[in-house]
């Protein structure tokens, strides 16, 4: 599907959808518009500071999925693809997810731009100013749920399968629904949306990670571009105001340990670390602008054994990568 990201995003939709984008271009950089349209999957951004929560960013991704162009959704809150048939107590749980400011997954109906429902993988996630903790934007990916038994077919589970479902979708998409490329060509009548009866789908684990892998790429995008502009991107919140500076001499001393160890602060609240080695970040996938602040409680999961937490010994120790988990 064609779409010009710079004039979808900013450019020949005034002031308004300008102002939308300086969102994301005043706090990364002017750039990061055309960086996030060469990215895949469905996605947008919003930003919690502008009045009614508005969508700021929308991927071309996205535009396949719903039918909806980035520019028919800029500035529209996201509740737009919502329907009749839409459960009321997930939008209650993304709603407080959202007011709580916390990470969240859910399988939701949808409703295409045609009033057409589908069920998605909603996968949101709260990003954070790295330093002082200030909430900056929310990020959506909307991954399509394959029926139950579409689903549990081997070749099903694979990326790639995965990856041409979605190209095909964007094929028809451009065939079917040329509000994609016009706006306002498609008439969708609001009081028929959902009364179609429509069974719950339960996103498989291929569907899980295409979530989590889409919101990786799309966060590490967003962190390389914040760093020119000294903001620097967090998924989580983690306060390191008030963490004292180590001194150059020890930073380059401990530098030189190649091994995964971070440094905790015991005579401040909640023992923040203050120090954390290169193998570290390189072995558990959190930066030290997102580690620093935090209580090594970041690393705990599911299966984190608790009896070990209280020893004060060597033991071995299940810890958890950043990824998202409920």
């Amino acid at each position: 599907m064609a779409t010009s990201g710079a004039g979808d995003h900013g450019q020949g939709q005034g002031q308004g959808h300008g102002r939308f984008a300086s969102s994301l271009t005043a706090r990364y950089s002017d750039w990061v518009l055309e960086t996030l349209d060469e990215l895949p999957g469905s996605f947008l951004l919003t930003d919690p500071a502008l009045p009614g929560h508005p969508i700021v960013y929308a991927s071309r991704g996205l535009a396949a999925l719903t039918g909806y162009a980035p520019r028919d959704v800029l500035g529209r809150n996201a509740r737009l693809f919502q329907g009749a048939a839409t459960d009321r107590a997930t939008v209650a749980g993304v709603r407080e997810a959202v007011r709580a400011h916390r990470p969240h997954q859910a399988a939701i109906l949808n409703y295409r731009r045609d009033g057409a429902p589908h069920w998605v993988l909603l996968h949101l996630a709260p990003l954070f100013h790295a330093r002082d903790g200030t909430l900056l934007h929310f990020l959506a990916v909307q991954v399509p749920i394959a029926p139950a038994a579409v689903a549990r077919g081997a070749t099903c589970h694979t990326t790639g399968h995965l990856l041409a479902a979605c190209r095909d979708e964007a094929s028809r998409v451009a065939e079917d629904f040329p509000c994609a490329t016009h706006a306002g060509k498609v008439f969708v009548d609001m009081d028929k949306r959902g009364l179609e009866t429509e069974e719950p789908r339960v996103p498989s684990d291929s569907e899980k990670d295409m979530a989590i892998s889409t919101a990786n790429s799309i966060v590490s995008a967003l962190n390389s571009y914040s760093k020119l502009t000294g903001l620097v991107v967090s998924r989580k919140r983690c306060d390191s105001i008030g963490i004292p500076a180590l001194s150059s001499s020890l930073k380059l001393s401990l530098g030189r340990i190649k091994q995964s160890f971070v440094l905790t602060d015991s005579r401040l609240p909640n023992m923040p670390i203050i120090y954390a080695s290169d193998a570290f970040t390189s072995l558990t996938g959190y930066s030290r602008e997102e580690i620093l602040g935090c209580n090594c409680k970041v690393l705990n999961g599911p299966g984190t054994s608790l009896e070990v937490l209280e020893e004060a010994c060597t033991v071995d120790l299940l810890s958890y990568r950043w990824k998202f988990i409920l």
